[in-house]
Order: structure tokens, then C-alpha cells, then sequence
């Protein structure tokens, strides 16, 4: 496991990092800036969808109605980017493949504080740079919890479980390899990738086809400075608000929490994580770090001293900036080691 500090890169020892997890804890509890209210506008998100989005080749998720009911559409905050997408009535995928494929698929989930999803710095930027390495490349859509859906802690869930199966179902088609599988989250994304690697087993809609047999555990799983917990005082409030309502009950609250929910068959994972981050505190990922260990699951972290949060690929003069070539080369070895058989899982 590599812990990288930033310019200094220095190595961080697990004791010290338990340390820093318990000294900041009160500073961000106290000083987490909370969410923010947009104004809002029934006018359209402002300036166009990227071109390689509009490009990308469309794979919805359900076949008929959705597993849930209740949506409603919202007004859109007046200021809000083409690219923040909201209002997501049907889920699907954006395929973006490589000129040379190497047989491996990355899940992409894009954050957004299940408020909205980001498909640009988080979606085709992320796509263009896996699909140059090689990686076929589905960028989520998933619905968002808070727009009138019934169920609404499970539907970005039965999504991501949905789409993790229809990458498996349509392998053959898309030039994949069975056991190549990867997920990559950020932020609230993160938080949605990080479930599906914890409860990617865990029945939260009726199955309808051939599709909903097969395995819907990543077989690799990147988060991206992610949203954990749903607890405070660490979690993100607008995140779980959205994702849990605004009395959530402590059952409903460990339900979400991945963190808590780590077994041995958890799939191996890389943490991405800066220290400065003021909007999902650097504890998120110290949760995940710490429950990951214990489970005795393969996990490589890194940790930056600057960054902040949302920075996507990062600047390339930045720290920040490489941490998705480290994630190219930890796919590889997971992917060259051979998958624990089904009967070793929980």
C-alpha cells in the first residue's frame, strides 16, 4: 500500500493516520460549510452537452417501467451547468471505446451530492483518458434519489447493480473478458460505487430477466474522494439528505454507511483522497481504509497534502494529476491475479 503526501510524498504510517483521523475530526465537524440552497429556474442547465457525450453510444438499463415509481421533475438551479445533469427519469449508460482494447470495462459514476451528476470532469474526461489506455468505458446515468422516487436509499443501488450486469451480460459483445470488471467513483459517485462493492449482493429490486442472475460484485473498485459514511459528523449533508431524506433512522443510516458494511468478499479497492478536502472530509476514505484492513481485503490508498475536492483527472502540473495513471497500473496487477472462487465469498 502506497500513502502519497502531496509534493513531499511522504509515507504515512497507519498509527499516524488513525491520529490525524481523530485530531481533525472536531475541526470539520464544526467547520464544514453547509449546503448550500441554488436559486432556482424552470429554464434549461446552461451551455450545451459535450460533443464526445452526444456521440457516445446509449445503453438504457430497464427494459420497461422502472423498478421504482414517484419520479417528479425539479426545477433546475438557474446558474447550473449544461453538464450537471439532473432529472433523470431513464437511467442508462454512455459507451466510449478504446482504439486498441485491452478486454478490461470501467464503470464509470460521476458525483454530484446525488443532487446531480457530473458528466464532464467526472464522465467524458475520465473516459477519453481510460479509453487512450485501452479501457472500454461506460459512464452511469443513474437516478437520483431525491426526485420523488419511491425507495429512494435504493434506487442509484439498482442501477448500478443493473449496470454492472449488463456489462457482464454483453461481454461477448463489447470484446470484454469475464473477471475485468472494474468500478470508478467520485464523491457522491464514490459513495454509490463503494455500496455496490459492499452490497452489490443485496436485493433491492424484483429480477426481471436473464440479466438480473448474473453477479453484479466489481471485480475492482476505484473511489475517488468519496462520501462514506452517511453518519455525521463526517458524512456529506447534502449527499446523505438526498440519498436518505431528512430524518433518516440509524438503521437506514448503517445501511448506507460502506464502511461498515466490508466483508472478505468486498472487492479489492484504490482509495483517492486529498488531505485539504473541505467539502468530504479526508475521513471518508480513512473509514474505508481502516474496514478494508481489518476484512484483511487487498486495498492501495493515496492521500494528497493539496488538492480540495472535485478536481476530476486533476491539473497535470499537480500532484492530483497522476493518480489516474496509478489507477491504470493497480487494474493491471488486480487483474492479472486470478479471482477468489464464488464459494470463498461471504
Amino acid at each position: 500500500m502506497t500513502l502519497r503526501m502531496g509534493r513531499r510524498f511522504a509515507r504515512l504510517t497507519i498509527a499516524a493516520t488513525a491520529c490525524l483521523a481523530l485530531a481533525t475530526g472536531a475541526a470539520h465537524a464544526q467547520n464544514a460549510p453547509k449546503p448550500q440552497r441554488p436559486r432556482l429556474s424552470m429554464q434549461p442547465a446552461l451551455g450545451p452537452l459535450p460533443e464526445a457525450w452526444r456521440a457516445a453510444e446509449v445503453i438504457p438499463l430497464w427494459t420497461g417501467a422502472m423498478p421504482e415509481s414517484g419520479f417528479k421533475a425539479h426545477p433546475v438551479p438557474a446558474d447550473s451547468p449544461g453538464t450537471f445533469l439532473r432529472n433523470i427519469e431513464t437511467p442508462a449508460m454512455r459507451l466510449f471505446r478504446p482504439a486498441r482494447p485491452n478486454g478490461a470495462a470501467v464503470l464509470v459514476i460521476p458525483g454530484g451530492a446525488y443532487d446531480f451528476i457530473s458528466i464532464l470532469n467526472e464522465g467524458v474526461s475520465v473516459a477519453e483518458n481510460l479509453t487512450a489506455k485501452g479501457y472500454t468505458v461506460f459512464v452511469l446515468t443513474y437516478r437520483l434519489p431525491g426526485e420523488g422516487w419511491s425507495h429512494r436509499a435504493d434506487v442509484p443501488l439498482q442501477d448500478a447493480q443493473r449496470a454492472l450486469r449488463t456489462i457482464r451480460a454483453k461481454a461477448a459483445d463489447f470484446g470484454l473478458q469475464q473477471g475485468r470488471f472494474a468500478v470508478l467513483g467520485f464523491s457522491a459517485g464514490g459513495h454509490l460505487a463503494a455500496t455496490l462493492a459492499t452490497d452489490f449482493g443485496q436485493e433491492v429490486y424484483t429480477a426481471r430477466d436473464a440479466t438480473d442472475r448474473l453477479d453484479a460484485r466489481p471485480d475492482a473498485v476505484g473511489l475517488i474522494y468519496p462520501v462514506i459514511t452517511a453518519k455525521p459528523p463526517f458524512t456529506h449533508g447534502l449527499s446523505a439528505e438526498r440519498l436518505l431524506g431528512t430524518r433518516p433512522t440509524p438503521e437506514a443510516i448503517a445501511r448506507r454507511s460502506p464502511a461498515d458494511r466490508v466483508t472478505t468478499a468486498t472487492p479489492p479497492t484504490f482509495l483517492v483522497h486529498s488531505l485539504d478536502d473541505g467539502a468530504v472530509p479526508v475521513e471518508n476514505s480513512l473509514l474505508m481504509l481502516e474496514a478494508l484492513r481489518a476484512a484483511k481485503r487487498p486495498v492501495e490508498a493515496h492521500f494528497f497534502e493539496e488538492g480540495g475536492h472535485g478536481y476530476g483527472l486533476g491539473a497535470p502540473e499537480a500532484s492530483t494529476g497522476h493518480w489516474i495513471d496509478s489507477f491504470d497500473l493497480w487494474l493491471q496487477r488486480v487483474f492479472a491475479t486470478p479471482p477468489a472462487p464464488v464459494s470463498d465469498r461471504d
